[in-house]
């Protein structure tokens, strides 16, 4: 799911296990076990998280299961005392405004780097 997705499209597995690794990942499973959705947080679990890599098999869409992976990550005992969650997303604002996600109070002190990633295959 991850390697068709916009954020990161050819992801290699390793990739992903790794990124996995070190981090607070939800699954969610349907009843033949399948996995239908996934959500990750990378976090130190004590006082910063940052959502990431929330999709939800297409079939699955608008049935709450991505809004219930991050509650799941918030509300986990691992992360009680996460004061700041942060997360970005293209689509899904309205999801995530219903667990108390909004717009970035003071967006300039906020900066980033973003560098091409080193597993995507490249143009032309």
């Amino acid at each position: 799911m991850l390697r068709e997705s916009y954020w990161s499209p050819g992801i290699p597995r390793d990739t992903v296990e790794r990124a996995c690794a070190l981090s607070f990942c939800a699954i969610a499973r349907n009843e033949a076990g399948v996995l239908i959705g996934f959500a990750r947080a990378v976090t130190d679990r004590a006082v910063f998280a940052w959502i990431c890599d929330v999709i939800v098999a297409p079939a699955h869409r608008g049935e709450g299961l991505g809004r219930g992976l991050v509650r799941t990550l918030m509300e986990h005992p691992d992360t009680r005392t996460v004061r700041r969650w942060m997360l970005g997303t293209l689509d899904a604002h309205g999801v995530y405004a219903g667990l108390g996600f909004g717009p970035v109070k003071e967006p300039q002190r906020l900066m980033e780097v973003i560098r091409a990633a080193r597993y995507a295959k490249p143009e032309g």
